[in-house]
């Protein structure tokens, strides 16, 4: 089926899916979603939203009333079968089969997995851009299994189907040059300038005051590197605390695992999901942030505790250092006692980490900018 042609300047009737759903913190790609389409509503588009049903991903206790519309956005849950493995694939189908039908100028589709879905707009005559937020099939719970091969069959229909393909790193750049010989552009993430927060909600539900503890914030997946980062911790000689937010996905395990090795260690502490104004004073008020990862794509985490003016602390993955350059403290991936000294050595040193924190909002928030990110986008849904 022939496309029209779209105009310079037209209003466009655009879709999106692969989200779990908007507004949500359940992860990066619910984040970028809701940036992107509050800006591309304001901007005079008409967007709609295709959310997956079923729960919360750190539990039934945070799910949020369904809503129709958010700040613009329409909004439609899509009938979702509640399993591992089968939540994206189901919500996915039917989202594509409501967009091939729907009369949209652009599908675009977000993450590897729902991209398998790319050729059923497509065959209807949508322009269909894909956003791949990171190589999917490398995270420890797809390693193996349906979940995996889905993955895969997603990101190879991504590269023929996709009118576009948008990446949020060099490195994937590369990646998709190298196996498929195909172009993608380069667009990262971005992040807002926020109001710091002080220290009020997390004192009286944590003892924690400013400068007192060290934060990593994100789901509790092995491919975060929290196992290294607790394992370090423990050998630390300081006072302040470890503080680690952000629940599992899909199982707890993990969750018990990392719970088990900080048994001993007091300073250690686990806050679970959080979101709202605990999230904010959490980012607002900590020593340094950390991102021990082997795996991201990109760490939109990263750009919020650097625009909270946070000393970072991260992993020498390509993904991490990208983004911080020379205004972070970085340590080898996966190496405990590397970590343990870069920690050892940034409490010892506060004068550094003061030095660090006065430089990384402005460098940050010029560096990413949602503006940007979203008029790149539309220029190249108008491609």
């Amino acid at each position: 089926m022939n496309r029209r042609k779209i105009k310079h300047k037209e209003k466009l009737n655009i879709a999106m899916f692969g989200q779990k759903r908007i507004p949500s913190r359940e992860g990066g790609v619910e984040i970028v979603v809701e940036e992107l389409c509050t800006r591309m509503v304001a901007q005079g588009h008409n967007v709609i939203c295709y959310n997956r049903g079923g729960h919360h991903v750190s539990g039934s206790e945070f799910d949020s009333k369904r809503l129709k519309e958010y700040k613009g956005i329409n909004l439609k849950t899509v009938p979702t079968i509640e399993k591992k493995g089968l939540a994206a694939v189901s919500s996915s189908f039917f989202a594509a089969l409501c967009c091939a039908f729907g009369r949209y100028d652009i599908v675009h589709i977000h993450a590897e997995g729902p991209a398998f879905f790319a050729w059923l707009p497509k065959l209807f005559g949508k322009k269909v851009v894909v956003t791949i937020h990171g190589l999917d099939w490398q995270r420890e719970k797809w390693k193996s299994g349906f979940g995996s091969k889905f993955i895969h069959k997603g990101e190879k229909n991504a590269v023929k189907y996709a009118d576009e393909i948008i990446v949020l790193s060099k490195g994937v750049q590369d990646y998709f040059e190298k196996t498929y010989g195909r172009k993608t552009v380069f667009i990262p993430n971005g992040v807002n300038r926020p109001k710091k927060q002080k220290a009020e909600l997390i004192t009286e539900k944590y003892g924690l005051e400013k400068d007192s503890y060290i934060l990593f914030l994100g789901r509790l997946v092995p491919e975060k590197g929290i196992r290294y980062l607790v394992e370090a911790f423990k050998s630390v000689k300081t006072d302040k605390k470890l503080v680690i937010a952000g629940g599992s996905s899909d199982t707890d395990s993990f969750m018990k695992e990392l719970k088990d090795i900080a048994k001993d260690d007091d300073r250690i502490i686990f806050t679970g999901f959080v979101q709202g104004q605990i999230l904010k004073e959490l980012y607002s008020n900590a020593y340094i942030y950390t991102l021990p990862s082997d795996l991201e794509g990109m760490p939109l985490s990263l750009l919020e505790a650097m625009s909270y003016g946070n000393c970072c602390l991260v992993s020498n993955i390509p993904e991490c250092t990208e983004v911080v350059e020379d205004k972070a403290l970085v340590f080898k991936k996966s190496d405990v006692n590397d970590l343990l000294t870069k920690i050892q050595k940034a409490c010892d040193c506060p004068e550094m980490i003061m030095k660090m924190k006065e430089q990384a909002t402005d460098f940050i928030c010029r560096k990413y900018n949602w503006e940007l990110v979203t008029d790149e986008t539309m220029n190249l849904y108008r491609r």
